[in-house]
């Protein structure tokens, strides 16, 4: 979900009777969007209520008994017959036991109480989140800054119409190619994150993302109860390094000098902290997709690069063509969402970096290379042999072919 989308998708479930759960990474905006929520209800003249379970006696209250939340609003009760309760509560992974809080609120007030509220890494990890909550809550998940909101948040709205305009026309020329190829490049090298995009210079980008990844990585870690934390960030350094390759659990278990198990359960949490995802191959069987190894991509290019504390420019880097494929990841998850996307390898090593579903048999497949002139044709055959109705794309970043798409048009 993104910005520009996801305060209209909020104020659409108003009216659902389920509860709103807007979860994400630390810092991404989960608490600025719903305060923007809040606004919005408040001029709809209805009755809404802001709650962070950050503080320590909203904390208390709840923990000795969910409806102990009435203490800080309005009573269901007082409400006039038609008219529902709003409560957003920012953090709610704080309470001992979020999943069974939610439930009762919404077993109890359905149709008279609404719940809009946040969460981060401990609520979503919660084995009982899934089970206990079904039917009773939609899922919101929000994304670091695409680059359309990158432009949007430094001031080049200009900008985004320029790149609509290459996104429907591939042969538009624009005269701000330079200035968006610049903007791009810093986009890829810092990422996502709100404050960090704001960030005035590249000292303070630097110093905000190596924050991010000191407290708020250990913050996730310490939740989720690593009790090695230093094992846990050298997990995600070695990922860092790997971007785009085979997840090997067996290797990283030799590698970090921790059993298989512990890999598994690290390599899960930082999926749930939304740190990285870990992409499924394509097969004609469902049973070989879930035990071939995934790949490994980052949510964000920026914490990536500050795992590998390298925040170099992109023609002097030893991998930039896995931060272009990095980036390329996260942009077909917006276009197409992230269940759609798999990847497709053979034995023999030949492969196609991301292969979209779009319907039973049919979608579409692209490769990624830095420059084009990389592509070989002959690489691909086996592919569009099997898969006819998934045809093939190329995507670089120094376009010289015909029919390759530039990254930036995308």
């Amino acid at each position: 979900m993104t910005r520009f989308e996801g305060l209209e998708i909020l104020k659409n479930h108003l009216s659902a009777p389920q509860h709103s759960i807007i979860i994400g990474a630390r810092q991404v905006g989960k608490t600025t969007m719903v305060k923007q929520l809040v606004d919005h209800i408040r001029q709809q003249q209805k009755s809404v209520f802001f709650l962070t379970l950050e503080d320590p006696t909203i904390l208390k209250a709840i923990n000795e008994h969910p409806e102990n939340i009435f203490n800080f609003t309005q009573l269901p009760s007082s409400l006039q017959k038609k008219e529902k309760l709003y409560i957003v509560i920012d953090e709610v992974q704080y309470a001992a036991n979020p999943t069974n809080f939610l439930k009762l609120l919404y077993d109890k007030y359905a149709g008279k109480v609404k719940i809009i509220a946040t969460g981060s890494s401990a609520f979503y990890i919660d084995k009982n989140f899934k089970d206990s909550l079904a039917g009773r809550k939609q899922v919101f998940e929000l994304y670091t800054l695409n680059f359309e909101e990158f432009l949007h948040f430094k001031k080049q709205d200009n900008l985004i119409n320029e790149l609509k305009e290459m996104h429907k026309r591939k042969k538009y020329q624009s005269l701000h190619i330079q200035k968006m190829n610049t903007l791009f490049e810093e986009y890829v090298i810092y990422g996502g994150y709100p404050a960090v995009v704001l960030a005035s210079n590249e000292t303070n980008k630097k110093i905000l993302l190596k924050e991010l990844v000191n407290s708020y990585m250990k913050k996730d870690a310490l939740e989720a109860g690593i009790k090695d934390s230093m094992k846990f960030f050298q997990l995600a350094m070695l990922l860092a390094a790997q971007t785009g390759s085979l997840v090997n659990q067996h290797e990283l278990s030799n590698t970090l000098g921790l059993s298989v198990g512990a890999i598994d359960n690290y390599l899960y949490i930082l999926q749930k902290t939304f740190i990285v995802h870990l992409l499924s191959p394509k097969f004609g069987s469902l049973r070989k997709e879930l035990t071939k190894m995934p790949k490994v991509y980052f949510n964000d290019t920026g914490l990536r690069n500050t795992l590998l504390n390298n925040f170099s420019r992109m023609n002097d880097r030893m991998d930039k063509g896995e931060l272009l494929e990095n980036y390329v990841y996260t942009r077909l998850r917006k276009l197409y969402g992230s269940d759609a996307l798999r990847y497709w390898r053979t034995a023999d090593g030949n492969e196609v970096d991301f292969v979209v579903e779009q319907t039973i048999n049919k979608g579409k497949a692209f490769e990624v290379k830095y420059n084009d002139i990389q592509y070989k044709p002959s690489k691909y055959k086996k592919f569009l042999a099997i898969y006819a109705t998934y045809p093939l794309s190329v995507i670089s970043k120094e376009k010289s072919k015909a029919g390759t798409i530039d990254v930036i048009r995308l």
